[in-house]
């Protein structure tokens, strides 16, 4: 659909910020038990992702910072898969990792992209 074709920059945009509202939720819901109180008591591990989640969220949201925002919260969804997920099974469908898996490729992308239109980043290079 060659029409889309015009719209890349846009769609990266809203990729960046709906992937970093979705991200800070999760630490949300840790930190504040919004909109549903968070299922297990907090870890030292749990209070650092949360932490991630918030702060990395936030900026990739802004886009402020979002190439280290973004490896950070890959390299967190990544440990996160394999410390909570793959050891209740090797298939993502089967352990309910598929998500974090995505937050991982989606932040990894956005780490080696940058943070496109509608980002602080932008328009501090102007």
């Amino acid at each position: 659909m060659k029409f889309l074709d015009s719209f890349g920059e846009q769609a990266y945009a809203l990729l960046r910020i709906v992937a970093g509202v979705l991200f800070l939720a999760h630490g949300v819901q840790k930190f504040f038990n919004f909109p549903v109180a968070f299922p297990m008591p907090l870890n030292p591990m749990m209070y650092a992702a949360g932490t991630i989640e918030l702060v990395a969220g936030g900026l990739i949201i802004i886009g402020l910072f979002t190439r280290p925002a973004a490896f950070i919260a890959s390299g967190m969804a990544a440990v996160g898969y394999w410390t909570a997920h793959a050891t209740q099974g090797l298939y993502p469908i089967v352990n309910g990792g598929e998500t974090i898996i995505l937050y991982c490729f989606i932040f990894l992308f956005i780490a080696t992209r940058g943070a496109g239109i509608w980002s602080v980043d932008g328009a501090r290079k102007k």
